[in-house]
């Protein structure tokens, strides 16, 4: 019988661990069953925290010290059955010198799979091997039988046949996308980084050095500076953003008490920080920002969702200078959820070069968070659950402003609140990629896919078994399975953008290869060929 260590990465807030240790709890005693009938023995690395409530790590101390107790030739499971901070994790992980087994659950309710790409695209940028897989039950043959594969070499293949190298050219767009590479090597763009690092997502940090030969700059900003900023903001001009949205016809559900539910003065203070954050970008020169909005911010002011999806947005509230000239009318200030600076890169690529084309410029990310078969049976195949925790921009729900939605994000997250803004996406064609760093160079893949429409009972079943206050796209990716994907992909994120017709999204997704190609990116094609 082998002896193998399992750890569990869980939150930094400690509301969030006690909430979903059960879902942990649960997927640990099946692995341990599962492994004991194949012949091994699955030992926790630390012990479940009885005062605290649960069992997860909960800081990069705690895991460090833990990590010096443990074997480092032992084989490791991490085991994830919710979101995690990877950081807590890596520096362990990064000395270890046993087999690592990065494990999640297929469920929608806590997004362990989110938690489980995270981690991986984090050991993918740092360097270290490690095998990955995940299950509904933890009896499905596929997962059985990688397991197995893992427990006698250590390592696992995954099917990679739907990934090919673009070696192409933009074709009839090669001097619209070498004009835009020339413009960015040239006169540079910003990336106004408010607080770098999001919750431990290592991966989501680029270094200066592989953005510099693009012409991309950061500016590190405090989002202490954007408080400050926002308490700046008078009231009325608070009020005049959120009544524009109301004239537009978005629907605010708002109660009474605000430690559990939306109240209109978490919504005013929202807009003055959306105010606060288009003046800020103006007056640094930054061409897209990042809000960390988690630790640190989430303590003094409202959640930024809905500041995010705004300013991810051509159509939104005008925000003038102190001499009364609007700041970028009728155009999108792109926002990297999260500070994901790869999501950066790319929605900078999208914004210039789809309204070089007269495409779509709306982008955002979204969380890989979980999917299945369409259970009305109206559209055939895998349908993904792609849904990040707050905000989509308005261009990407049918309706636009008028079908939005803003509901009070989890108390259990956000102590002072604030509202999400949460649509169902829109039909159709779509281009999806993430850039990524391996090997200490930027990697990005992309693919094609449809936004579909499901019945009302469907889109119900599977927002109340995610989070019911974050926007959702239902997805069809082209020519890639489940596994596949999870297989192949290099982080909790995805960015997706759309495009007006299939043959426009196919010339968007070329181009945009080209354009990545020429400021020297690796590209490559998952689903679909040249």
């Amino acid at each position: 019988m082998t002896k193998i260590t399992l750890v569990a990465s869980g939150d930094l807030r400690e509301s969030a661990n006690v909430q979903c240790w059960p879902a942990q709890a649960v997927m640990e005693a099946k692995l341990t069953e599962v492994l004991a009938r194949m012949g091994h023995e699955l030992v926790r690395g630390h012990p479940v925290k009885e005062p605290q409530g649960h069992g997860f790590i909960a800081s990069q101390r705690e895991g460090m010290d833990i990590f010096a107790g443990l074997d480092p030739d032992a084989p490791l499971i991490v085991a994830e059955a919710v979101w995690q901070y990877s950081h807590h994790l890596l520096a362990g992980l990064t000395s270890h010198r046993g087999p690592i087994l990065t494990v999640a659950n297929w469920e929608g309710e806590w997004p362990g799979l989110v938690g489980l790409l995270n981690l991986n695209g984090s050991l993918t940028k740092a360097g270290v091997a490690y095998a990955s897989i995940w299950s509904e039950d933890f009896e499905d043959a596929f997962f059985t039988e990688k397991l197995d594969e893992w427990l006698s070499t250590g390592t696992i293949v995954h099917d990679a046949s739907h990934v090919s190298a673009f070696v192409g050219d933009a074709g009839p767009d090669a001097a619209l996308v070498q004009d835009i590479a020339n413009d960015l090597r040239r006169n540079k763009a910003i990336l106004g980084v408010f607080d770098e690092g999001c919750m431990g997502m290592y991966n989501a940090i680029i270094p200066d050095e592989l953005l510099m030969p693009m012409g991309l700059f950061k500016e590190r900003l405090s989002q202490s500076a954007l408080y400050h900023a926002t308490l700046q903001v008078p009231e009325a001009e608070g009020r005049a953003a959120y009544q524009w949205m109301l004239d537009r016809g978005m629907t605010f559900h708002l109660g009474t008490n605000p430690a559990t539910q939306l109240i209109e003065a978490q919504v005013i203070d929202q807009c003055r920080m959306y105010i606060a954050a288009v003046r800020m970008a103006d007056s640094f020169g930054c061409e897209a920002i990042g809000i960390q909005y988690q630790q640190g911010l989430k303590d003094l002011l409202p959640a930024s969702d809905l500041v995010e999806g705004m300013l991810n947005n051509d159509d939104r509230p005008d925000v003038t200078r102190t001499d009364g000239s609007v700041i970028r009318p009728g155009e999108a200030i792109v926002h990297f959820n999260e500070v994901d600076e790869c999501a950066a890169v790319d929605g900078l690529l999208i914004n210039r070069l789809h309204r070089a084309l007269g495409q779509p410029v709306e982008t955002t990310l979204h969380d890989l968070r979980w999917g299945g078969p369409d259970l009305s049976d109206t559209h055939e195949g895998y349908v993904w659950v792609l849904e990040i925790s707050g905000a989509a921009p308005p261009a990407h729900h049918p309706g636009g402003w008028a079908g939005s939605a803003s509901h009070r994000q989890p108390a259990m997250f956000f102590p002072f609140g604030g509202g999400t803004l949460k649509g169902y996406a829109r039909e159709g064609e779509i281009v999806w990629s993430r850039i990524y760093v391996e090997g200490g160079a930027l990697k990005m893949d992309m693919g094609r896919g449809q936004a579909v429409t499901l019945p009302p009972e469907e889109q119900e079943r599977r927002s109340q078994a995610t989070n019911p206050q974050w926007p959702i796209m239902n997805a069809i990716l082209s020519g890639v399975s489940r596994d596949q994907m999870m297989g192949r992909h290099k982080a909790n994120h995805i960015q997706v953008v759309y495009a007006t017709s299939a043959a426009e999204a196919d010339r968007a997704l070329r181009a945009r290869a080209a354009l990545a190609t020429e400021l020297g990116i690796d590209v490559s094609l998952c689903g679909v060929t040249e």
